[in-house]
């Protein structure tokens, strides 16, 4: 499980410096855990925040085409029917 910001604090205000595409797993957490979420093709965004230690999802609904969330994400679920989802980091 890696995470960056684990040991090394970044400014929040400070801008993303990589970004990967995310292939949604529901059992797998991501390679590296996002400080935002770019969605390509709205729908639902299913998610499991870095914080969250019973790897619980939540549903971020009706999420618009384009659309930037400031969340920090170590998974999301296959359930998401968003699509073209950028990790940003």
């Amino acid at each position: 499980m890696a995470d960056r910001f684990d040991k090394f604090f970044v400014n929040a205000n400070d801008p993303a410096d990589h970004a990967y595409a995310i292939t949604p797993d529901a059992t797998t957490d991501l390679a590296n855990f996002t400080r935002a979420i770019y969605v390509g093709s709205g729908g639902d965004l299913t998610v499991t925040m870095v914080t969250e230690t019973s790897n619980t999802f939540v549903t971020f609904v009706g999420v618009p085409t384009g659309s930037v969330l400031p969340i920090r994400v170590k998974r999301v679920s296959t359930a998401s029917t968003a699509n073209s989802i950028v990790g940003i980091y």
